[in-house]
């Protein structure tokens, strides 16, 4: 119990102070941004930073940040340290550089990024790693939601042909909001589902405080547990809660928003605090997980959608639950939308296609989602496919992570800046995304978890190395390209 408030204490003023060392590392200025000067009325459009930060939060905040720490959580106690660690110094880090060397560079997403920082032949393999990413995030966020949709709100078996109808209306929707400007759908219906996303996470969280205080631990258990599925909190616990802590996907969000931030000082709101408060929600989750194991309420080994709905009656009552779960619906679906739509300005960057004719974007779109359905009906039919799904999505969103990192660190190095508070997170998750995938049986390698760590180690000591180097072997040379 006093873990998890010393959690949360940590990530508030860890947050508020160490955000000042990052921006100092940046420095924001008054130059025109992207918004502003490059204004188009479709991705580049002037938003408020209320709206800005409202956005940006829906757009990172998918179930990651919820089935991530349910299952989590059952690593032990450790979660509610570990949490709000990574999201001070590894999360948070990540998503304001990302979203600030877009701004710096006339709103870019991350493969011109890449490609300006890391080298051409690096960017080529960060499009591949980071497509894939982006069509696994559309799937499963289209399962997530259309589960809960049918299973918690309607009542019906999330395994009949309903559930076919309920995809295909969530697939409408985010085929709208591939299209249409940014601020004709997605930064008018946003506030809404802003709403509802608060609601669920306070409510679970007076519920904690109010009734489950005394089952915030397992009896007879001490920092951290035998994983049931005995799993090795490293590699797998961060790759597990991936969103709650780091998630490469959000590098794919925050350029959107970067688009359309009217001043580089309201940086550390939309982005930094943004991952603080995705990490709030990830600590109240896995709070309200281990109550319900804890208590005896939910077996270890029940499913992840179902504990949404569980944990959500328990501490809200019906009526507040379902008012929570309509929340937990709201985050998948709100980075469903824009994960087709960072895809689609990928794809029409890599391509030169022009983005400003209706046509052009429906076109784009259209081929993106044929992929996507049939990523989600392999999922449906195959009795594993959702679990093979979603472990291979922790992977390459840590994975993309890693990229983004080395993007930080390139960039810091070329300021003479303090590149430390970057590469150290690279590495740490250099070494994480590698050991899980070599010791991972059935999607990775299966070698033995010893032989795992020792070539994991060389391969985040490689990324170090390749990082720095290239970084002062390309000095002039990245700070003459443009991106614009």
């Amino acid at each position: 119990m006093v873990l998890f408030f010393v959690g949360l204490a940590f990530l508030i003023l860890g947050g508020v102070f160490y955000s000042k060392v990052v921006e100092g590392q940046f420095q924001p200025d008054d130059r025109q941004t992207p918004a502003l000067r490059k204004a188009d009325g479709v991705d580049y459009v002037k938003m408020s930073k209320n709206k800005n930060w409202l956005i940006n939060l829906l757009n990172i905040a998918g179930t990651g940040p919820i089935l991530g720490p349910i299952q989590g959580i059952l690593f032990g106690p450790i979660a509610f340290l570990a949490i709000p660690l990574g999201c001070v110094f590894a999360g948070a880090v990540h998503d304001y550089f990302t979203g600030m060397i877009s701004m710096r560079n006339g709103g870019s997403q991350v493969p011109k990024l890449v490609g300006k920082y890391l080298g051409t032949n690096v960017r080529r393999i960060y499009n591949v790693i980071i497509a894939i990413l982006l069509l696994l995030t559309g799937t499963v966020f289209v399962y997530t939601p259309g589960d809960l949709i049918s299973n918690d709100i309607m009542g019906l078996d999330p395994n009949s042909n309903v559930i076919w109808i309920i995809y295909g209306l969530i697939f409408v929707y985010y085929i709208l909001s591939t299209i249409l400007p940014i601020d004709k759908l997605i930064g008018k219906i946003y506030p809404i589902f802003g709403a509802f996303l608060l609601i669920s996470s306070v409510g679970v969280f007076i519920g904690i405080i109010m009734k489950g205080l005394p089952y915030l631990q397992f009896e007879g258990y001490g920092l951290l547990y035998d994983h049931p599925a005995g799993q090795k909190f490293i590699p797998s616990f961060f790759i597990t809660v991936a969103c709650g802590i780091l998630s490469g996907f959000h590098g794919s969000q925050v350029t959107l928003v970067s688009r359309t931030v009217s001043k580089e000082k309201e940086g550390v709101a939309t982005f930094y605090s943004t991952m603080i408060t995705e990490g709030l929600i990830a600590m109240i989750w896995a709070a309200g997980a281990l109550v319900l194991f804890s208590s005896g309420k939910a077996p270890l080994d029940t499913a992840g959608t179902l504990m949404v709905g569980q944990i959500s009656k328990n501490f809200m009552g019906s009526i507040g639950g379902y008012l929570a779960i309509i929340g937990v619906i709201v985050l998948p679906i709100t980075s469903g939308d824009t994960a087709f739509r960072s895809l689609r300005l990928i794809v029409s960057e890599e391509l030169n296609i022009d983005q400003r004719s209706n046509a052009k974007r429906a076109g784009v779109a259209a081929v993106l989602f044929v992929p996507a359905i049939a990523i989600l009906y392999f999922a449906k039919s195959n009795p594993n496919g959702f679990n093979i799904l979603w472990r291979y999505f922790g992977f390459t969103n840590q994975l993309v992570a890693v990229f983004a990192l080395g993007v930080a660190t390139t960039y810091l190095i070329t300021q003479n800046k303090n590149y430390f508070i970057t590469l150290v997170p690279g590495i740490f998750y250099t070494f994480i995304v590698f050991t899980f995938i070599i010791s991972a049986k059935n999607i990775g390698f299966g070698l033995d978890i010893k032989i795992s760590y020792v070539i994991g180690a060389i391969l985040a000591i490689l990324y170090a190395v390749f990082v720095v180097k290239n970084a002062n072997k390309r000095r002039n040379e990245i700070n003459s390209i443009v991106l614009d």
